[in-house]
Formats: structure tokens, sequence, C-alpha cells
């Protein structure tokens, strides 16, 4: 086992240091779209600063912070670049996630010291085949945000009847190493342009050691096996009750930085004629104050429902509790309404910024693409999600995971 970080830093350490990116991250995120993924020296930087390791189990010479801090601190990166943002959230709860797999994966990933970057692909795409020495798998795996940057990936399958599934068929991840895929270059979108969320492919069959899998039941349980080597609730917490969270976090940064952008815009921005006449302070419409208070209270009431979901989880986790249905489906709910909040915090400031905010330097539309590409996530379809909790407080039975 390698050796332990040399200290564990205080969260407000960690978050200054994530702050302290900020400039570097606005002055390069036009770049980063530009390059359609978020550079390696930028990498580079963020695990200078030490903040990919929040979640890293201590054992790994990680910080083992919670679902809180890391929220905290995704959306803080997300202030200055949705996709950097996107990109780094995914790489710190994988190390949540992963936590969760054999001790065994575990020290394949972890094992040689350092902290290497997972990506992954969350839909299963091809069927596991089961061989002696573990799993036979080939196909396209699409959306593997930051898989530039990424030496593992967790590509998601279907399972025959297996003794991991209960001896049913089912789902999950398995871990493969970037020397079994290749990146399919074809990430060209509206928005998070710069997340390089590429496909992954394995043309040839390959053959995925048996140890390397964590079934969706696992991901979800309560008490998964790989997570009983760390003594750490955090790792308890089932995946959808959590994750997702995280994923939404580069929108509330994304809406708090066009807030930024807006203000700075609105303070110093004068009128230049046609329908309102020259030479009027646009800070002095009570239109634009009205926007800014609607984006600001969307971002509170985003980060309030979130912050007390986690809060929630993590004290039933850290109680040996069990996370129940109800409290399940409620944080999906939260996760789907986030977004819709964020969404329209954004779209209130956008609508405001005339003809300047089409230009692709403007922050303010690049915040307000990120953030529809977010809320694009199967994961916040508010219809199927709002109808799932619909099911659930009317008796009848939830249709979807949770």
């Amino acid at each position: 086992m390698p050796a332990l970080a040399p200290a564990r830093p205080s969260f407000a350490d960690l978050k200054l240091r994530a702050s302290a990116l900020l400039p570097e991250l606005r002055s390069r995120a036009e770049e980063t779209e530009r390059a359609r993924r978020v550079s390696a020296d930028v990498f580079a930087r963020l695990h200078e600063s030490q903040v990919l390791r929040l979640m890293v189990p201590e054992r790994w010479g990680g910080f083992a912070y919670g679902y809180n801090e890391a929220i905290d601190v995704i959306a803080e990166l997300g202030r200055a670049c949705t996709s950097t943002a996107w990109c780094a959230g995914l790489s710190i709860v994988h190390s949540a996630v992963l936590a969760k797999m054999s001790p065994e994966a575990q020290h394949d990933l972890w094992g040689a010291g350092g902290q290497p970057l997972v990506c992954g692909s969350y839909a299963p795409a091809a069927t596991a085949e089961v061989v002696p020495d573990g799993f036979r798998i080939r196909g396209s795996w699409s959306f593997a945000s930051n898989c530039d940057n990424s030496a593992w990936a967790l590509l998601s399958v279907l399972f025959p009847a297996i003794e991991e599934t209960d001896g049913k068929p089912g789902a999950g991840f398995l871990l493969v190493p970037a020397t079994d895929y290749e990146i399919e270059d074809n990430w060209y979108t509206s928005g998070l342009a710069g997340t390089g969320s590429k496909n992954v492919v394995i043309r040839e069959p390959r053959v995925v050691p048996r140890h390397r899998i964590l079934t969706f039941a696992q991901a979800s349980s309560s008490d998964p096996v790989g997570a009983r080597i760390h003594g750490n609730p955090v790792y308890r917490i089932p995946f959808l009750a959590s994750v997702p969270a995280t994923i939404a976090a580069p929108a509330l940064g994304g809406l708090q930085g066009a807030i930024d952008a807006f203000v700075e815009m609105a303070s110093a921005r004068t009128t230049r004629g046609a329908v309102a006449g020259g030479g009027v302070r646009m800070c002095d419409f009570q239109t634009i104050q009205l926007r800014l208070a609607e984006a600001e209270s969307c971002l509170d009431a985003a980060r309030l429902l979130l912050d007390r979901d986690l809060t929630a989880v993590s004290a039933i986790a850290a109680a040996g509790g069990t996370i129940d249905v109800p409290t399940r489906i409620r944080n999906r709910r939260d996760h789907a309404f986030a977004l819709r909040l964020a969404r329209q915090g954004v779209d209130a400031l956008n609508e405001a910024v005339g003809g300047a905010g089409l230009h692709h330097s403007s922050p303010i539309q690049r915040f307000w693409r990120d953030v529809h590409g977010v809320s694009k996530h199967v994961t916040f379809n508010w219809d199927a999600v709002g109808s799932m909790y619909g099911q659930h407080r009317l008796g009848l039975e939830p249709k979807g995971q949770y």
C-alpha cells in the first residue's frame, strides 16, 4: 500500500486552492471550448492543487471528504469554466464510486501511487461474456467525458446471470485501462463543448479481470463490499442518492459565473441609444435588477436543496442506517429540479445581455449554453424523474432509477 498523503488539508484550504485556479480557468474558457477538451496542463494544475484527491480514500493517499464538500469545490470551479468543472467533478466523484469496488480493483487503480483519472460511460452499451479469466467485452461507449486525460474508464455493460448479480441478468461497470480502448473524436456540441465527452471504442474483444466489476446493485448498496476496508461512511452512500448532485454542481457554478459576469457588465455598461435612449446605466433599469434577483434566488434554492439532501444521506450513512426509498426518490426529484432552477436563472440573465452577448467571447452566453448542456443529461430529465416522484407519492410503483 502506498504511503498516505503527507497531511490532510482542511477543507477551507482546499476550497481556497480551487478559488486560486479561477483566473486561469476563466482566461482559458474560450480556448477550452474551441479545443473541445480540457488541456493536460490545466489538469496538471488541478493535480498540483490536490483538489482531485478530495474524495479519494485515505488509505490511497486521498482526503476522504464528503459529497457536500465535493459540490462546493466543483461549483467553485464552475464559476470560471463549466467544462473544466464538469471534468474535474467527475474525476472527484469517480473516486468515491471506485472506493466501492473490490480491494483488488482499488489496488490496480491506486496501488502504484498517484491519482490516475477515470472517465466513465453510464449507459450499458455492450453485453459482457463470461470467460475463465473474467469478462470479454467489445463495443462503443458514448459521453466518456475527459477521456483524453484519463488512464482508465468505467464502462457500463449488461451481465448474464452471475453470482455478482444474484444469479440474474443485470447491469454494472467494468474498470478498463486506456490501453484497451481507443477514442473516437466525435464531440462537436453547442453546450459543454470543452468536456471532450467522446466515444471510447473497443474494436477487438478484450478481457477484463473479474475483480474489476461493480454492479449497479453494489453501487446502490448501503454496504458495498469494497467500502468495508475504509471505515468511512461516505463510501456507503448509494450512487443515485449522491452522485447526480456532483454532476449538477457544474451547472450551479455556471449560473454563479453568469451572475458574476452579469453584475460586472451591468455595473459598467451604458446604453448607446435606440429604444432606451443613450447614456443610461444598465444597472438603473428595474428589469435588470429583477433578472439578477431571480437568477440569484434560483441559485440559492438549487444549492439549498442539494446541500440538504446530501447532509441527510450522509448522516444516515454515518449512523449505520439504510437510505430508504422515499429518501432516494426525493433526492432524485431534487437533482432534476435543481437543474430546472439553474436553467431558469441563467435564462433570466441571458435574455438581458443584448446583441453583445452573442459574441463567443461573452462568458454569459457560454455559461447559458453550458448550463443547458448539463440539463440535457438524462439523470436530470424532469419529465421522467418528476413522474417517478409523483408515482411514488400517489402509491404507484415508481418507474425509473433511484
